[in-house]
């Protein structure tokens, strides 16, 4: 039997910035910039995964309804994986670094002016978030003949 594990990630969204956190202590990409993410728990929906991993992460509270999915991508690192992204840009609380154990910095970015150690799938699903792509795959032999998928825009998308 063939598994993925399930992740979430979110684009914190204010004045034009993206929130992005610097991890460290954890063993994997420590020392680069992410979002707030985390896995899918059993028995959870990825919204309701998004709203948690806010929740530990950033101290924030996040009402389903703010939740915008932006991007789904199919990534192939140690394993393969499916990311869900979502935007937000409505929460109660203030965004606070949640897990210093975990994290170094928690900075506003501009996306069109990352800092250059982003790390690489995340730094592609923010440029998918600007050209509105809202599937992609990535960590696949890029040599190979481009998706049809790649090329594609919501506004592609037949009505």
């Amino acid at each position: 039997m063939h598994s993925m594990r399930v992740a979430v990630h979110l684009f914190l969204e204010q004045g034009g910035k993206v929130l992005l956190l610097r991890r460290a202590n954890t063993g994997w990409e420590d020392g680069n910039y992410s979002v707030v993410a985390g896995h899918v728990e059993a028995g959870e929906t990825v919204s309701a995964a998004m709203i948690r991993e806010a929740r530990e992460e950033a101290g924030i509270t996040i009402h389903p309804g703010a939740l915008l999915p932006v991007c789904v991508m199919h990534r192939r690192s140690s394993d393969e994986r499916i990311d869900y992204f979502f935007a937000c840009c409505e929460w109660e609380g203030q965004v606070v670094n949640a897990e210093p154990h975990k994290c170094d910095d928690l900075s506003w970015f501009d996306p069109a002016a990352l800092p250059p150690n982003v790390i690489p799938y995340i730094r592609r699903a923010l440029a998918n978030r600007q050209t509105g792509r809202w599937f992609d795959e990535f960590g696949w032999d890029e040599r190979r003949a481009p998706s049809p998928w790649r090329s594609r825009t919501n506004s592609a998308l037949p009505s």
